[in-house]
């Protein structure tokens, strides 16, 4: 089948933007089973089924498209606006998430120069900007899983990167809700774990300041993080009761001023 071209659309590729629009995945399904769609097929401004899908809150309708290879990262629409970009316009946190775990890129412009990020804090969806700000790719994490260089065994072992990689992406820092995450999680709740995660978030965070497009804003999340976990190896070297006091002793604490003092005090 030859490569999309914009608004060249078979009859049934335009049905599919239609049952798109209606939200009926049962029919999208039929119609992308079918020779005469092709799922990356672009309308006269460039959007592909994925985009309109995303603009129009369709979470069903996304992963659908997903499945059958939809390209998050398409850059064909007239203003180079991207799926994860109308993800973020529409203000669906849940498609906002998909579409970052389907790979999409969040540094990509429009051709006003902004990025999804940027664009959804223009029309105020401000749940979608954290989300975005917030990711933080599994495989990236991944790569600490592995021996590397002369390294005889890996700095994270695999067992800790799913429960260190849910308290990475949390949207909620308040020192008392990472605590709890760490808590809640018997393979993190121990000091040795605990030790190889710090250790490993200090890692990314030095990465993120080396790197050629600095993630200042990723780098100070991962070094806020970090401090808190060494709080938490600190008072497990000193305590027997699995962080319940470290918790109510935080509970009264706002997250602004318990950062500052961690942050201050690993200066």
């Amino acid at each position: 089948m030859a490569p999309p071209r914009r608004g060249e659309l078979s009859p049934a590729e335009k049905e599919l933007l239609a049952v798109i629009a209606r939200g009926n995945t049962e029919e999208a399904g039929r119609l992308l089973g079918s020779k005469n769609v092709r799922v990356n097929c672009l309308d006269e401004h460039g959007m592909t089924p994925l985009m309109h899908a995303a603009y129009k809150a369709k979470a069903d309708m996304c992963r659908l498209l997903l499945r059958y290879g939809a390209d998050v990262n398409c850059n064909e629409h007239e203003h180079g606006y991207t799926a994860l970009m109308f993800a973020g316009l529409s203000g669906s946190k849940e498609i906002t998430w998909m579409m970052l775990e389907a790979g999409a890129e969040t540094d990509a412009v429009n051709s006003v120069g902004r990025t999804a990020a940027q664009m959804a804090a223009f029309v105020g969806q401000h749940d979608c900007v954290t989300i975005i700000n917030n990711f933080f790719p599994r495989e990236r994490l991944d790569y600490y899983t592995k021996p590397q260089g002369l390294d005889k065994e890996p700095k994270l072992p695999v067992k800790l990167a799913g429960p260190l990689h849910k308290i990475i992406t949390t949207t909620n820092l308040h020192p008392v809700k990472i605590v709890l995450l760490v808590k809640e999680n018997p393979l993190l709740a121990e000091v040795e774990a605990l030790l190889k995660c710090y250790r490993v978030l200090d890692l990314i965070c030095e990465k993120c300041m080396k790197q050629r497009d600095m993630n200042e804003v990723l780098a100070i999340k991962m070094h806020y993080m970090s401090c808190i976990f060494q709080k938490c190896i600190n008072f497990l070297k000193e305590r027997e009761d699995k962080l319940n006091l470290i918790i109510k002793s935080l509970a009264s604490v706002g997250v602004i001023c318990f950062g500052s003092k961690i942050l201050l005090s690993n200066l």
